[in-house]
């Protein structure tokens, strides 16, 4: 994934992969967003979107939240329309997590990783323009990982800073983490 866009108003990210094999735990993937504010752009979020729930101001919503893969095209989508945005809120991390990670691949076969769950894909567009694109190959043994980072500069305009980056933790972690500066 790789890229800048300045200029960004309404987009979309897609999320898809392929149901696990009968007889083992689903493959479970989820879609979540954290916030920041300017006050502090990489400490706590002003508020997390993910399946279940929707931004305070109905500006980040999910639109399609799938448990199991299952179905054609993308099982998940969210979209986030940046520039209806409070201006206070200058930062977006959008983040893929596998819900159930501890289940693992089968009877006693650990963590279940990206590398497990087969036809990952996550596509980001805005309008048909698609801005980047990602099978999550570079972050195989990651739980979880953030895949777009969308910024405000000063004059109001939002740039995506596309970059994966692979996490070894589980959904509560990395809700908390994945906004973090990166050393």
């Amino acid at each position: 994934m790789s890229g800048v866009r300045k200029g960004l108003a309404k987009v979309e990210i897609a999320l898809r992969w392929d149901p696990s094999p009968a007889g083992t735990p689903a493959n479970d993937l989820d879609i979540l967003a954290a916030v920041y504010g300017a006050a502090d752009p990489h400490g706590e979020p002003v508020y997390l979107v993910h399946f279940g729930s929707r931004a305070p101001d109905g500006t980040i919503t999910l639109n399609r939240d799938s448990q199991t893969g299952q179905g054609f095209g993308f099982d998940e989508v969210m979209t986030l329309e940046l520039t209806r945005m409070s201006s206070e809120l200058v930062r977006v991390v959008v983040g893929v997590v596998i819900q159930d990670a501890d289940a693992g691949t089968g009877a006693g076969e650990g963590v279940k990783t990206f590398a497990d769950i087969p036809g990952t894909g996550l596509r980001i567009r805005e309008g048909y323009t698609d801005l980047a694109e990602t099978d999550f190959a570079a972050v195989a043994g990651a739980t979880a990982a953030t895949v777009a980072e969308f910024v405000r500069d000063a004059s109001g305009s939002w740039s995506l800073e596309g970059a994966v980056h692979g996490f070894e933790t589980g959904p509560e972690e990395f809700a908390r983490t994945m906004g973090a500066v990166r050393s």
